[in-house]
């Protein structure tokens, strides 16, 4: 599944810290292609077990970390923990089967 990361279009280039909970129920390989976010800001993608995230050529991969995790089964109990993580979710997207996701990222 490729994941595509843009900015909103009143944000030039994004300049803030990310972090993204990238769940399957299958293990995927989740490539990454990212436009006008900033370098050097850290990211955060955390996948389910058995899952990679393989990052464009460039230096976006230096900020960035991924990590395994095994997340609660049901959506409801997966957007409860994750508000309890990070204290606030911006975004929820349920997709059963999809080959690209369009995100964009700001305020």
């Amino acid at each position: 599944v490729t994941l595509h990361l843009n900015p909103i279009s009143s944000v030039h280039i994004h300049q803030k810290p990310l972090v993204f909970i990238l769940n399957s129920p299958l293990p995927l390989v989740w490539k990454l292609k990212t436009e006008r976010l900033a370098p050097g800001i850290r990211r955060v993608f955390f996948v389910s077990l058995g899952s990679v995230v393989q990052f464009e050529k460039g230096n976006f991969s230096l900020s960035a970390e991924t990590e395994e995790k095994l997340f609660p089964e049901q959506n409801e109990h997966l957007l409860q923990w994750a508000q309890k993580e990070y204290g606030a979710v911006t975004s929820f997207t349920e997709f059963k089967i999809s080959r690209n996701i369009y995100i964009k990222v700001g305020e």
